[in-house]
């Protein structure tokens, strides 16, 4: 499924966060980041993120949003660009401390500069994402969007050939050298499950072979009643015949990346149920399972103005 403009954008900037998060835990070590570490990272932020991802948005996005009415002067792409001006400063700076590293203090400007890029880039990408990229959304045409993905394209193309995947993979480098965990490795197991069962939807989890490993509110009323007897059984061998082909379809596009949601609702037992499914996929993007989404919408399609006042408990 062909990714629209903002989503490559974003995606472009949660990797980089990624990196983000490397640095800070790097430096957070009790030994130095190896140079060879800084280096990766500085190729990284240089040749990726600078050279590549900023001139995605400065030659192709935000001349698109001027000529559909965001100006350029005094508007919020004059805020991105002096902010792109402000990234480029830092990095030539942060490319000649790397050099300085073995002096004295060389390290610790070092670390300095790049928490002010870190810093930096953070806040613009919030800015990007949550206010710029939804008014493009609303102000550019089919034909726009178009171009601006073919202008991400191109310039990628600029670089060599899988640009995006090649930086991306520098990336997920950093990223494991650095051991960066997900944040659920701040909670332990009996808060995630808690969690998971107040959740107003049941879930199901099947493996990358099928089978079924997990589902959610074991001890509640259930939607589709399932017993524990259900783990470690093919998911194949949990629906009926007539509807094995579609299960297998949905696993079939999943794995080869062809769909990113298979959905469906139903009238079950007087309730409206919509279901859906969704590929689960590792940090590095490798298929490791379906997971089932199950949600009673009965009462939310009967909701109709707004409710902002809080109830009596």
């Amino acid at each position: 499924m062909e990714r629209k403009w903002h989503e490559l954008l974003m995606d472009d900037h949660n990797m980089t966060e990624k990196v983000f998060a490397a640095i800070e835990k790097a430096f957070e070590q009790k030994e130095a980041p190896s140079p060879a570490f800084l280096k990766a990272c500085i190729t990284y932020l240089t040749e990726y993120v600078e050279n590549c991802h900023n001139k995605k948005e400065e030659n192709f996005l935000f001349p698109r949003l001027e000529k559909a009415g965001v100006p350029r002067h005094g508007g919020p792409l004059a805020v991105m660009l002096m902010e792109h001006k402000q990234q480029t400063e830092l990095i030539e700076r942060i490319r000649e401390s790397y050099q300085k590293l073995g002096s004295s203090g060389g390290l610790e400007n070092l670390k300095a500069l790049l928490g002010d890029y870190i810093s930096l880039c953070k806040n613009h990408y919030w800015k990007e994402n949550d206010i710029l990229f939804p008014m493009g959304l609303r102000v550019l045409t089919p034909q726009d969007e178009k171009e601006v993905i073919e202008g991400i394209q191109a310039t990628e193309a600029l670089l060599g050939d899988r640009t995006r995947e090649r930086y991306y993979a520098l990336a997920q480098h950093i990223v494991r050298e650095a051991e960066v965990q997900d944040l659920s490795y701040n909670l332990d197991r009996e808060t995630l499950a808690a969690i998971l069962n107040t959740l107003p939807v049941e879930l199901s989890f099947v493996d990358a072979e099928d089978t079924v490993r997990y589902f959610s509110h074991e001890d509640k009323d259930k939607i589709f009643a399932r017993s524990r007897g259900v783990i470690g059984t093919k998911v194949q061998n949990c629906h009926p015949q007539k509807s094995l082909h579609k299960v297998n379809q949905i696993l079939e596009d999943f794995k080869a990346g062809k769909r990113d949601v298979a959905e469906f609702w139903i009238d079950f037992r007087g309730k409206k149920v919509h279901i859906r499914y969704f590929p689960v996929r590792d940090k590095f993007g490798n298929y490791i399972g379906c997971l089932e989404v199950v949600q009673d919408i009965t009462q939310i399609q009967k909701l109709q103005g707004e409710k902002r006042l809080l109830d009596e408990p």
